[in-house]
């Protein structure tokens, strides 16, 4: 079992089943780089502020350097008996030094060292993760292209309403991950905020300079209490919430896709490569990969509720519970960078039904509505004209019509006000087309709406680098 870093007050060593329940080699060690990057600007800034040589920086810092090749290339393993990735850097580092390496912690603080390396840590994977957003987001936009002209069934209460488009109806989550990714961003700029220097609770006394480390590590801010700077976890939580709610999304749409790959919708279909079967019936063909992410979205919340129950009574600064941040955020990462990595792959592949999309539209008296508004642009109060149509649908089910099919004579009978146009008014093209405000579903108007989230998705990949 290795040397602990604070083991000089203690007469014995940790007991091994302790050691083990308490170190976090084996979930931290992936930060491993943040650590490192971060031990050479300290190092780099203590020799800048003369707290130790300049020659003892450098030579800590190429000895970091040379460890982190090493990691990178297989030529170290990690050794679980240690406590955490810290402590194991810093073996390496005066493994390979000699007495200088333990110079490496001057002025520094393992409750600093792990906030930095948690928002590092973080800062990269949010921008994976943005970027991700960005791929599938683009994948939207260029089915919403094709689908301007393909009409299906709106749906409130899961029973048909409206007419729509698919386009318009993919649109609609093109605006949630939207909002997704603004979220990621303003998570963002308050992980961007450095905490080292705060030491483990109160600074230090040595005259370090925290500003020339951040600008080494490229934070735009430093903390301005060192309180908490090591106690507080909310950009953790932060982050595991937007992460969430990224799941939320990608859940809801994945619900629907398999609700639309149905029998009883068939609206698409998923390629073979991204369905699976039943071993035991031959006929089946089973959108795993979407019951996957709908289901992974559990775990992501699980992971928020975690940390935020952590949090909720800790007192100031430091505690031995705050070890519990890494695990739950480092899976919500994984968890939600794979889901976001294959939607794509299954929506390229998919075969979109449009025959079926339209019959839905024909079945449902999805027109009802342009009936009542017909009604009101002659004059009728919507409410009257609402009972009008109401009473044309129930006509209609009774005599095994639809709105379409009906004569105009049988329009006459509830209103007089019905003429031959009725009919141009009602089609699928007329139900969608017709309505041009910002945000309808008409082709015209989902166009403008494509350029302009064009014009955004360009905006934010020139940003995202």
């Amino acid at each position: 079992m290795g040397k602990q870093l604070w083991g000089s007050r203690f007469s014995k060593s940790l007991a091994k089943e302790a050691n083990d329940f308490n170190s976090s080699l084996h979930f931290d060690s992936v930060m491993f780089e943040e650590d490192i990057q971060g031990s050479i600007a300290h190092a780099t800034m203590l020799g800048e502020t003369n707290i130790i040589s300049k020659e003892e920086s450098q030579k800590i810092s190429n000895g970091l350097k040379e460890i982190l090749e090493d990691i990178k290339q297989g030529k170290l393993q990690f050794d679980y008996d240690l406590e955490d990735i810290h402590t194991q850097i810093e073996k390496w580092l005066i493994d390979k030094i000699g007495e200088t390496g333990k110079k490496v912690h001057t002025g520094r603080s393992r409750n600093d060292q792990v906030a930095l390396d948690l928002r590092m840590y973080l800062k990269k994977e949010v921008l994976k993760i943005k970027t991700l957003l960005l791929n599938l987001l683009k994948t939207l936009i260029n089915l919403q292209k094709k689908h301007t002209q393909t009409y299906l069934s709106g749906y409130t209460h899961l029973q048909r309403a409206q007419v729509i488009t698919f386009a318009h109806y993919l649109g609609a989550y093109v605006e949630m991950y939207k909002r997704d990714f603004e979220r990621l961003e303003n998570a963002f700029e308050r992980i961007d905020t450095m905490p080292l220097g705060a030491g483990a609770l109160a600074c230090s006394t040595y005259n370090i300079d925290n500003k020339m480390t951040a600008e080494l590590l490229n934070f735009q801010n430093v903390m301005l209490n060192s309180l908490d700077a090591v106690s507080d976890r909310d950009f953790v939580i932060e982050t595991a919430s937007c992460l969430s709610i990224i799941m939320m999304h990608l859940s809801r749409f994945a619900e629907e896709l398999i609700l639309y790959t149905t029998s009883e919708f068939k609206f698409v279909e998923f390629d073979d490569g991204f369905t699976t079967g039943s071993s035991l019936m031959p006929q089946k063909k089973n959108p795993d990969i979407l019951e996957l992410i709908r289901g992974k979205t559990g775990r992501v919340y699980g992971n928020l509720f975690s940390i935020l129950t952590v949090m909720k009574s800790l007192p100031l600064a430091y505690n031995k519970d705050m070890q519990e941040d890494k695990e739950g955020i480092f899976d919500s990462i994984r968890t939600v960078k794979d889901c976001l990595a294959i939607l794509p792959e299954v929506l390229t592949t998919m075969k979109i039904n449009k025959d079926k999309m339209l019959l839905s539209v024909n079945e449902g008296f999805l027109n009802a509505t342009e009936v009542a508004d017909y009604l009101v642009k002659k004059g009728v109060p919507f409410r009257d004209a609402h009972g009008i149509s109401g009473k044309l649908v129930v006509y209609c089910i009774n005599n095994n019509k639809n709105l379409t099919t009906l004569s105009l004579n049988e329009y006459k009978q509830k209103s007089e006000l019905f003429e031959d146009d009725i009919y141009q008014k009602i089609t699928p093209e007329a139900q969608v087309n017709n309505k041009t405000i910002v945000g309808s579903p008409s082709e015209n108007s989902v166009m403008k709406v494509i350029k302009i989230n064009e014009k955004w998705l360009e905006k934010k990949e020139n940003n995202n680098d």
